[in-house]
């Protein structure tokens, strides 16, 4: 029987494999490394490994610790990892965020092949953005590299990187949310269905996804191997690595198109200078004021108002629904080297649930809140207009989602709404000030509001009651 109380419960997400798991401990995250592991283990910290992926900030640091194990007729090791500010998953993540991801997997796969060693699974899951850097999150992944066998990861690699990268920059960006319908990647015959054709003729995506669909198809339910996996030499494991890298790197997406990628660079049909500059200096005031520890922005576009956080040193998340607004955000965040803000993919009118086995497996959006501190700027008439949300369930939404809320209320005869309002009847006869002040009242407590010059728009500071 699995121990799952409350002082030590095992996460959801960690009960597949016998090698360990991790589990909390008043407030505080553990995992424990099953005596089973104990061989690998030792040859990850005593190899070398462990040291130059630490250096290489391609792994998560731990320490090993005395602290009581969760099940201790199992246990080897207790260690305490650093902790990851926020959890997030591939599906919620930019085209070069996913790409960098794949990149940082085969990065930790080529120096743990040097050390003798070879991941023993490539999942997306276990890499995660901290401090600016795709790392791998899952200490327990590696294991001693046995001479001539394959590589146990490569179809899990292809199906959770490879096939969704090919399918977001060849036909659609959109399709990376298969990953939150098929939470073990993309199938490969899928993907070589939706692909196409003349992917049959690049050397990569012919290998790793059109002749492995078919291998896989032709072998599934044989009980023994097929012939060609039973021995692979070591120059060709290190090929077959180089062949995946090149894949990846070959695979690019532009952002174009989208409405919302140049949302400030065309800010000035929404804003005058004046009112812009003063938008920026009341959110800056309202955050040096409130102090929060994490901030979410709530339709963040490209992160121009998240960085008034996050250049504080405060741990922001930056969601928006548009892939290009996420994908470029993300590329500014690589190139300015930004530790603090996370940019991420996420729909709020159908945000990330509760997946895999039970439900527990990947964590929905409302069970990794709430934030200290909410940002919903030029956000509240798409939620309400374009989307039919009443008023008072935006509220109690906000409210479940953070302490304070900084938000920006846009009028009726705002340009914005005014577009909205143009190809449908307007059936919102709440929706003005005094409307908006009464419904958020009833779930916050209003501090403080600013009207902001030459639009008619105006910035509240709320509380949560």
């Amino acid at each position: 029987m699995i121990p799952n109380n409350e002082s030590s419960p095992r996460l959801g997400a960690s009960f597949r494999d016998p090698s360990g798991f991790l589990f909390t401990r008043q407030g505080e995250l553990y995992r424990q490394v099953n005596q089973v592991y104990a061989p690998h283990y030792d040859a990850l910290m005593h190899s070398g490994l462990y040291e130059r992926l630490i250096k290489s900030r391609l792994l998560i640091p731990h320490q090993e610790v005395a602290a009581e194990s969760a099940d201790p007729a199992l246990a080897y090791r207790v260690i305490q990892p650093q902790r990851v500010e926020f959890i997030s998953y591939p599906y919620e993540w930019s085209f070069s965020q996913l790409k960098d991801a794949a990149l940082a997997t085969m990065a930790v796969q080529k120096q743990a092949i040097e050390a003798g060693m070879v991941l023993k699974d490539a999942s997306a899951y276990n890499i995660q953005f901290h401090r600016g850097r795709p790392l791998l999150i899952d200490t327990l992944s590696f294991e001693t590299l046995k001479e001539g066998e394959p590589w146990v990861a490569y179809r899990q690699f292809c199906q959770h990187f490879l096939a969704p990268l090919a399918l977001m920059a060849l036909v659609d960006i959109r399709l990376g949310q298969l990953l939150r319908i098929y939470i073990d990647g993309v199938p490969l015959d899928l993907a070589a269905r939706l692909l196409p054709r003349r992917t049959r003729l690049e050397l990569g995506l012919t290998t790793h996804i059109h002749l492995h669909a078919a291998a896989q198809k032709r072998y599934a339910g044989q009980i023994k191997k097929p012939q060609a996996a039973r021995k692979m030499s070591r120059m060709a494991f290190l090929g077959l690595m180089d062949s995946l890298e090149s894949a990846v790197r070959k695979l690019a997406w532009k952002p174009a198109g989208t409405e919302w990628g140049d949302y400030y660079t065309a800010s000035a049909s929404h804003y005058s200078a004046a009112a812009f500059e003063a938008k920026r200096q009341v959110v800056k005031e309202y955050l040096e004021r409130i102090q929060p520890r994490q901030v979410w922005d709530l339709g963040a576009n490209t992160g121009e108002f998240s960085r008034l956080a996050a250049d504080q040193g405060i741990p922001t998340l930056a969601f928006d629904i548009d892939p290009a607004a996420v994908e470029l955000n993300y590329q500014a965040v690589v190139t300015k080297k930004e530790a603090h803000l996370l940019p991420l993919l996420m729909d709020f009118t159908n945000p990330s649930p509760g997946l895999g086995w039970h439900g527990r497996e990947r964590e929905a959006l409302f069970g990794r809140a709430p934030a200290d501190a909410l940002l919903a700027l030029a956000l509240i008439h798409h939620l309400a207009i374009a989307n039919n949300v009443p008023l008072h369930h935006l509220a109690e939404f906000f409210r479940s989602l953070g302490k304070w809320l900084v938000i920006e209320f846009v009028p009726k005869q705002d340009s914005q709404v005014q577009i909205l309002l143009a190809s449908r009847q307007d059936i919102f006869p709440d929706y003005h000030t005094g409307g908006f002040e009464a419904a958020f009242g009833q779930a916050f407590t209003i501090h403080e509001k600013r009207s902001l010059p030459d639009t008619g728009r105006v910035l509240y500071l709320m509380e949560a009651r």
